[in-house]
């Protein structure tokens, strides 16, 4: 049975749901055919909520990711580096609106072993290109200052560039209930770009995943519910150690390919997939 809350209740759940689990957190990637995706979407509104933020259909979802010269942290991802981390720029909303006084967030997501850990300010676009430029030179109060240094000194010792966005249209749920810590993204049409790095620009972007092909992440506090481990068995949908970011980064011949040889290697596999579980689940 599908849950149904007041919208009212689901602001309060959803908004509860999120501080949770912002920072510190189990991440668990599955790539998804979008014919399986209304099956996945109904299962998903049986035990969880759409996010309070996400209208129905989704929200666009663009970042910019800095690196070393050498990719230190796309290395680091593939390498598989127990502590890890990276720098990025990232807006919630239409890129084709975003002026210098657009709100994004500055981030340095990490993973400790396995956990990932987000820390992040909220800020108008100008000054967040500043800071991630390391040319930023206002003051903030105390906690968020220490975020404000510890990403300059990451831009000026590491001499930090900015490398390639990525961009898709993400629908979001969040667990309700005993699952209050859960939530799980699915997004669709990953694309990136090396170049025109203004979040707005009228640039050229390139699919770093085929288009019939989805990102599912689920993500727990502590661990995943059974029902989730039920339902990626009956979709047949199996773990991939995939990043975005990476992604962009081999789409681009910025660095070799780390699994697929190319989109269509990586369509053949799903294919493949999901001839399986027609068989086993006719």
């Amino acid at each position: 049975m599908v849950a149904t809350h007041s919208d009212e209740d689901r602001t309060a759940v959803t908004q509860t749901a999120s501080a949770l689990h912002a920072f510190n957190r189990y991440e668990i990637k599955y790539l998804a055919d979008e014919r399986d995706i209304p099956q996945l979407r109904a299962a998903l509104l049986a035990h969880m909520t759409l996010d309070a933020n996400a209208a129905t259909g989704g929200y666009p979802v663009t970042s910019l990711y800095y690196d070393t010269r050498n990719l230190r942290f796309y290395w680091e991802k593939i390498e598989g580096l127990k502590f890890r981390r990276k720098l990025r720029l990232r807006l919630y909303g239409d890129p084709g609106e975003v002026t210098d006084h657009t709100e994004v967030f500055v981030e340095i997501k990490q993973r400790v072993n396995r956990v990932t850990q987000k820390r992040r300010i909220r800020l108008p676009y100008h000054q967040a290109h500043e800071l991630c430029a390391g040319k930023l030179e206002e003051t903030f109060p105390f906690r968020q200052q220490a975020f404000v240094n510890e990403v300059s000194e990451l831009v000026t010792k590491l001499d930090l560039q900015p490398t390639v966005t990525t961009g898709y249209n993400r629908e979001a749920y969040v667990g309700i209930e005993s699952d209050l810590g859960l939530r799980a993204t699915i997004d669709h049409r990953v694309h990136g770009r090396d170049r025109d790095f203004h979040l707005g620009a009228e640039a050229e972007n390139r699919f770093i995943i085929p288009p019939h092909l989805c990102i599912i992440e689920i993500k727990a506090n502590e661990r995943i519910p059974y029902w989730i481990a039920d339902l990626t068995a009956r979709l047949n949908m199996s773990v991939v150690r995939i990043s975005k970011y990476c992604q962009s980064v081999e789409a681009y011949d910025l660095a070799p390919r780390s699994r697929f040889q190319s989109l269509d290697e990586m369509s053949e596999f799903m294919q493949d997939r999901h001839k399986t579980r027609q068989e086993v689940h006719p």
